[in-house]
Formats: C-alpha cells, sequence, structure tokens
C-alpha cells in the first residue's frame, strides 16, 4: 500500500471513458494492424502526434489516415467514425468520481483532440469532477514525453510522490513512475475500482 496522495489524477479514454480505436483500427486495416499494432499506433504514429498537440484538425487528421490505410471511406466519413469510437462514460464513472471528490481533489490527465474534447465537454458530463482538466491538445504537450508530467507538478504545486495516477497505456505509465508519481496501470473502470480499493483509497 502507498502512502496517501495529494491528488488522483486520471487519463480519460479507457480508464473512465469508453474509447476504443483499437478494434475499428484493426478492421479498416483490413487485418494488416494486429492488435498491439493497432495500439500503438494511437501511441506513436506521427499524425496521432500531430492531432494530440494540436497541430492538425481532426478533419485533416482523418484525411491523413484514409490515405495511410488505403480506406474506401472520405474523410468526412472517417472524421465522424472517430467521433463514434468515443461513445461516452463507462457506468459508473461519475458516481465513482463523485464519491472520490469527497476525500481528494481530482484532476484529468488526457492525451486528447478538439473533436473529442468537445464532445466530452457537450455530453460526457465528468469534467464538473475535476479541480484541473490537463489536455494534450491544449497543453501542446503529450504523455509519455516528461514535460506533460513536469507541467501538472507545477499547475498542480506537489512533487511527483503526491500524485496518484491511472492509466491504461504502459508508456504514459512508466514516464510517470520514473518522475516519482504513485502511477497505476488501469485498463476499464473496473481496475481502477480495484487499484484504488487495494490502496485503501475508496
Amino acid at each position: 500500500m502507498s502512502g496517501k496522495p495529494s491528488v488522483l489524477v486520471f487519463d480519460l479514454g479507457g480508464v473512465l471513458v469508453d474509447w476504443n480505436g483499437i478494434d475499428p483500427l484493426m478492421r479498416l486495416s483490413g487485418g494488416a494492424l494486429q492488435r498491439e499494432d493497432a495500439r500503438r499506433f494511437w501511441m506513436e504514429n506521427p499524425a496521432v502526434e500531430r492531432l494530440d498537440l494540436g497541430q492538425c484538425t481532426p478533419l485533416e487528421f482523418s484525411a491523413t489516415m484514409v490515405d495511410a490505410l488505403r480506406l474506401d471511406i472520405t474523410p468526412q466519413q472517417m472524421r465522424q467514425q472517430l467521433s463514434d469510437w468515443l461513445a461516452g462514460p463507462y457506468p459508473g464513472a461519475a458516481e465513482l468520481l463523485a464519491a472520490l471528490s469527497a476525500r481528494f481533489p481530482l484532476a484529468a490527465l488526457s492525451n486528447n483532440n478538439a473533436l473529442h474534447w468537445d464532445k466530452i465537454e457537450r455530453e460526457f458530463g465528468l469534467l464538473q469532477h475535476f479541480g484541473h482538466a490537463f489536455a494534450s491538445h491544449r497543453l501542446q504537450l503529450r504523455k509519455p514525453d516528461a514535460a506533460i508530467y513536469a507541467h501538472v507538478e507545477r499547475a498542480l504545486g506537489l512533487a511527483g510522490e503526491r500524485i496518484a495516477f491511472f492509466d491504461d497505456n504502459i508508456e504514459c505509465v512508466s514516464a510517470a513512475r520514473e518522475r516519482g508519481w504513485q502511477a497505476f496501470h488501469t485498463v476499464g473502470l473496473a481496475q481502477v475500482r480495484a487499484a484504488l480499493d487495494a490502496q485503501g483509497w475508496l
């Protein structure tokens, strides 16, 4: 069991929010991408990085995907699919955050883009629970680069060991641990709950 943190920081997609760009990407690739390849696409592809950093629009990114994967759809159709892959909060996510907010300050730290962030703000009802919401496309910083973790530390006024962090990508978890954060690899809300319970934070 780790020491009690001063703040809980959550990734959104794959942790609190039902985002699945992996299975659809495998289908769109016609089998060229296996599951780990598709997951790493969202972490490592230069076009995804530009999208996450706010350096291109979602439609420009969609056009790049259509060309790169030789898809038989328009960029506009690809953009709609990109939106649809972000389905909504996992059942119970809002209730969990409401309960946790009575015991801890909460923050969000997400690699995100203008299309998805607008949908999260308008439809999902989660951001109200966070004292801080750090989004890559607004900061022009991106996980797992060390600079975004340093930014969060400065904004929160906390050393890394006072921050507990939950993310579904092991690369982002490892980078947080390198800065001394209490970081947990959690895929889906059940694993978040299990990690919190194991630490005695629920």
